[in-house]
């Protein structure tokens, strides 16, 4: 009995010490002279950030509209003397430059990026020196791109946080597949998992345990594969729950990293180059797009973008219109189904909804391409088919059904076993696939991305019925 009781103490004293380590792990470092703002954008899952100390602000990674930024700094009291990027992001244009024009404040980037506008390299060991002891140091960490840095944060001498970019996650790390065609530094996908082994072991995960992560995305973003919906984290934290953290060999962490990686939308390559050269102006570039009249005519074979809600877009719409609704992911869309330099038309239900589509166009660089925006509300236009429910659930085999999903997703379950599978980003180059002898019903997870595909598959069987199966697709998941 006495034995007994000894084991189980000692099992108590192991758990307890075992907690009390785990909870030490995963305390946040305690930071008294600076302070750090996150700002984040829904849409494009961006974490940006401000650093400040008394009088003077940093910016890192800071989306296309500057103004959020001016608008703090305002309330306290604060000027932006500096902006630095972590890399040249390919999910959003950053507005750096402006910031730069606006406030003469500078520019920190890697000299590996090669920019083209006035700036102050900030690469491994370099050092930029806030008041009161604080010092932001860059170390170097390749592996989502070859010229990534991450900022560390130094307050009395000790490590109190990281920016870590692209290159570390929450639960994830950076995708490696971005950089192989585009900007300064090219690398392959393979050389760029390998980087990212040692950057995050060899200058990550030597900081210390309770040294705070605040990374450039969260959860949505295509920058990583399974980035977790916490904004921020612990180097302890990450090191015990993060599966690309985890003890592996070189090669296993690369096979790792490189299986199931999410696609690539078309506009990536393209921001990377618009942020090695700096955006136009924010409101100066939205102001410079076309306003049409209300149900304007348009040109044969235009592209049009029609953001409005999926029921009002089938009871009337431009032929030939693509169905993106106005929702948290439209940029993302807009930039996965077009081309880069292609030239698209921009229709919303209201003015003020139209305001909106442009502002989130140009979060990617793509109210450049935009050959006019407006208002439409005919209701004799193109119209489409609804899908019924009760019609589908008496013979499903009456229909051909499209899962619209990514191949990761359908990998986790498909939802009707005979649907054929199209990922929505292949959709208009792949729509001839699709039988055209049984209605077509197209699905994806939730029915939001449902509304563009059975719109791209409408407009490439222009004889088929197509049918949008939208919301009704959570009622068989």
């Amino acid at each position: 009995m006495r034995y007994l009781f000894t084991t189980l103490f000692l099992v108590f004293v192991s758990f307890t010490t075992l907690m009390a380590q785990f909870d030490q792990m995963i305390k946040p470092a305690k930071m008294e002279q600076v302070t750090i703002k996150q700002f984040e954008d829904d849409g494009l899952a961006h974490f940006s950030y401000a650093v400040h100390v008394d009088d003077q602000m940093y910016l890192v990674d800071p989306g296309r509209d500057p103004q959020p930024y001016y608008d703090y700094a305002k309330s306290v009291n604060a000027n932006i003397v500096g902006v630095i990027n972590t890399h040249p992001h390919a999910d959003f244009v950053s507005s750096h430059l402006e910031i730069h024009q606006t406030t003469g404040a500078t520019i920190f980037v890697s000299k590996l990026v090669g920019v083209r506008y006035p700036h102050q390299s900030f690469d491994e060991g370099e050092v930029i020196t806030l008041p009161k002891g604080v010092r932001l140091k860059a170390i170097h960490t390749p592996g989502h791109s070859p010229d990534g840095i991450s900022i560390v944060v130094e307050e009395n001498g000790k490590d109190v946080a990281v920016f870590t970019g692209d290159t570390l996650f929450i639960g994830d790390v950076g995708r490696p597949d971005l950089r192989e065609s585009v900007g300064n530094i090219m690398a392959q996908r393979e050389e760029l998992a390998r980087m990212m082994y040692y950057s995050t072991r060899e200058k990550l995960m030597v900081l210390d345990d309770d040294v705070i992560v605040y990374p450039a995305h969260g959860a949505g973003s295509l920058c990583g594969k399974a980035i977790s919906a916490e904004k921020s984290s612990t180097i302890g934290q990450e090191k015990l729950t993060n599966y690309a953290l985890q003890e592996m060999s070189e090669e296993e962490f690369v096979e790792l990293l490189l299986a199931d990686q999410p696609f690539i939308p078309k506009y990536f390559p393209f921001n990377v180059d618009v942020n090695r050269v700096g955006a136009l102006p924010y409101q100066a570039s939205k102001e410079a797009v076309r306003r049409l009249e209300r149900n304007q005519h348009l040109p044969l074979n235009a592209v049009v973008i029609d953001g409005r809600k999926q029921d009002v877009f089938k009871s009337s719409h431009v032929e030939g219109a693509i169905n993106i609704m106005n929702g948290a992911k439209f940029e993302t869309w807009l930039g996965s189904l077009l081309a880069p330099y292609t030239s698209y038309y921009l229709i919303a239900e209201s003015r003020a909804s139209l305001e909106e589509l442009i502002s989130k166009a140009a979060k990617i660089g793509y109210e450049t391409f935009i050959a006019g925006a407006f208002v439409y509300d005919e209701k004799d236009g193109s119209q489409m088919a609804i899908f019924k429910k009760e019609s589908f659930d008496a013979n499903p085999d009456l229909f051909t059904i499209v899962d619209i999903r990514n191949a990761g997703e359908v990998a986790q379950g498909k939802v009707f076993d005979k649907a054929i599978n199209i990922p929505l980003p292949e959709l208009m180059q792949r729509a001839g696939e699709i039988p055209t002898d049984k209605p077509i019903v197209v699905h994806c997870g939730t029915g939001y991305r449902s509304a563009a595909g059975s719109s791209i598959i409408q407009n490439a069987l222009i004889n088929s019925q197509v049918l949008d199966m939208s919301a009704f697709i959570l009622d068989y998941k």
